[in-house]
């Protein structure tokens, strides 16, 4: 039963055998990057950046989900940019959102 399962996966269009495969797999590394900058001070996070990074993960886990086959490992890893780039500018917005007030209260 499993050797079959694994047949069918080192079988599969979008298998270990195929760039469909390895290219969402090392985009891996991305994510893996955006969780590790969540220890950042959020003044360090780049706006642009952050949605580039979110954008990308919507636009390509969509395209994962309308191609044929459907490519499940690009449509994850592109979820997990998504999710931690939406993160990221919630970290973002919400510093420079309370910098700002904290200013004015000292300022008043």
């Amino acid at each position: 039963m499993g050797a079959s399962k694994l047949q069918a996966l080192w079988n599969h269009p979008a298998g270990p055998k195929t760039i469909h495969f390895w290219a969402p797999t090392f985009k891996w590394g991305l994510s893996i990057a955006n969780v590790a900058d969540f220890s950042k001070p959020p003044e360090t996070l780049s706006y642009p950046l952050q949605t580039v990074v979110a954008c990308s993960g919507l636009i390509w886990s969509r395209y994962g989900m309308v191609i044929t086959p459907r490519n499940w490992n690009l449509f994850s890893v592109n979820l997990a940019m998504a999710g931690t780039g939406l993160y990221q500018l919630s970290r973002k917005i919400q510093h420079d959102y309370h910098s700002k007030t904290e200013a004015e209260i000292t300022n008043e």
